[in-house]
């Protein structure tokens, strides 16, 4: 069962080829056998699975369930889940239980989804490799002694290691398209304001967003359908039609003019992952699109940027975890100072003391307009980029990573070179633009990604066009090659 995509689970449950219970139970008992391995579940919700199974099963019976029920999904450790810890990765957040669900999580559940439990990630989604994490690192399925990409590493690596049909993430500068790349999955980031971030633990308020990882375009497409929503708690989430994002994965791609940017194949980019980049997109071009190469010039800007205005955000988003409300708490304070330097000195790793200490120079009297005003206008430039090149074209393509997963403890010493990983990815969360990775290859034995760029709220041509390259060509189908 755990070879079956979610689609084909979903006819297998309909079908009455199995239970929801059995399923579940299926799930279970590989996260049990096999994430030793891995590392990529925080805490495995059982009883609750179970439960929701039977649940599931019972609409079922009905036979007026809705498309997700009886599916079993892993959750990113960063969405509030009722009487389930949520750590977001952090010593800060171990011993936190919230009282509610974060929307996602509700949405899911009235969408009838089992939850098998909680992921491992980045320690406050902070990170590019899953190595900043409270519980260790994450390993990724196609090659253990790599990195599966990170935040959320926990995510990618459950669904690469099929411990899990499919999984929520979030994606702050490329943390569901990243991963996603490096352990050969389909992984969307929705229009900023798409997905509700009500109940999700803020890293940087203006880049987060929540979003599917999956094993094809179609899967996401349905996670999609039952994640999206407005939502009035979320004073970011737009108030912009929804609708079902299956419905047009399979239009032709008949004159989709796709935009290449030659920023994207510079110095940097790795030539054997160009050249399945570039391969994968001779694809759409034979499917009947139009292929153009465009420019994005304020492409090199968009890193130095993010690492002004996401630390600044985290530093103010973080201020919040002071060990007086609720989270880590030192022992034995001896006044309120001394409580909040412990509190927070024994609590943060060290990649989060970097960016809030980042954050706050930015945000300082001193240096507000030179950093943090300077990095707003650059976005600014970034997002006109976007704006102008979707005047020509319906896609914009190129790669998700500069090559596949590098190995545990290479970057980790130079923070720069880990940042640098996101390279591709982070200006489409400076725009606010949905971005989405696909598998296109392999180089030595691991995946790469394929990245699609769309205009703001147009996910199913991206979904779409996935789709379509996934039906003639075979890359998602490819397993890691030591699953049981």
């Amino acid at each position: 069962m755990h070879n079956l995509t979610i689609a084909e689970l979903i006819k297998g449950l309909r079908n009455k080829d199995f239970t929801s219970v059995e399923l579940t139970r299926h799930y279970l008992d590989r996260i049990k056998r096999l994430d030793a391995n891995y590392n990529s579940f925080v805490t495995v919700t059982e009883d609750i699975a179970l439960a929701q199974a039977k649940a599931a099963d019972e609409r079922l019976a009905q036979g007026d369930a809705p498309a997700l029920c009886g599916v079993p999904i892993a959750h990113k450790d960063i969405f509030c889940t009722d009487g389930v810890r949520t750590s977001c990765g952090s010593k800060m957040l171990d011993n936190f239980v919230p009282p509610y669900d974060a929307t996602v999580v509700e949405n899911y559940r009235k969408a009838g989804a089992v939850m098998l439990g909680k992921v491992n990630m980045d320690e406050f989604a902070m990170g590019s490799s899953n190595e900043t994490s409270f519980y260790g690192p994450v390993k990724n399925p196609w090659d253990t002694n790599c990195v599966p990409g990170g935040s959320s590493g926990g995510s990618a690596a459950a669904v690469a290691a099929q411990l899990a049909p499919g999984a929520t993430a979030t994606d702050t500068g490329g943390s569901i398209r990243q991963p996603a790349s490096l352990c050969g999955l389909t992984g969307l980031k929705p229009t900023y304001g798409r997905v509700s971030r009500w109940g999700m633990i803020a890293f940087a308020s203006s880049l987060d967003q929540a979003g599917p990882m999956t094993r094809t375009a179609e899967d996401a497409a349905i996670m999609l359908n039952a994640m999206a929503s407005f939502d009035d708690k979320d004073s970011t989430c737009v108030d912009e039609p929804l609708c079902d994002y299956t419905a047009s994965l399979n239009d032709s791609l008949q004159g989709l003019r796709i935009g290449v940017p030659k920023e994207y194949f510079s110095e940097g980019l790795q030539p054997e992952t160009a050249e399945r980049v570039q391969a994968a997109i001779k694809e759409f071009e034979k499917m009947g699109a139009e292929i153009k190469e465009i420019s994005l010039p304020h492409t090199s800007l968009a890193v130095p940027a993010y690492y002004v205005i996401a630390p600044a955000e985290c530093s103010a988003n973080l201020s919040r975890f002071d060990g007086v409300r609720y989270g880590h708490r030192c022992e034995n304070p001896k006044d309120l100072n001394d409580l909040y330097k412990r509190s927070r000195g024994e609590a943060f790793g060290e990649e989060v003391k970097r960016r809030i200490l980042v954050g706050a120079y930015a945000l300082s009297a001193g240096y507000y307009d030179a950093y943090y005003r300077k990095a707003q206008q650059v976005r600014r430039l970034i997002k006109q980029d976007f704006v102008d090149a979707f005047n020509d074209v319906d896609v914009i393509m190129g790669p998700t990573a500069t090559a596949p997963a590098f190995a545990f403890g290479s970057k980790g010493d130079d923070p720069v070179a880990m940042y640098l990983e996101d390279i591709y990815t982070i200006a489409t969360n400076l725009a606010g633009l949905p971005g989405l990775s696909i598998p296109c290859g392999l180089v030595d034995s691991k995946p790469v990604g394929l990245q699609l760029i769309s205009n703001f709220f147009d996910e199913a041509k991206l979904l779409n066009a996935a789709h379509q390259f996934q039906q003639v060509t075979d890359h998602h189908q490819q397993t890691a090659p030591a699953l049981d």
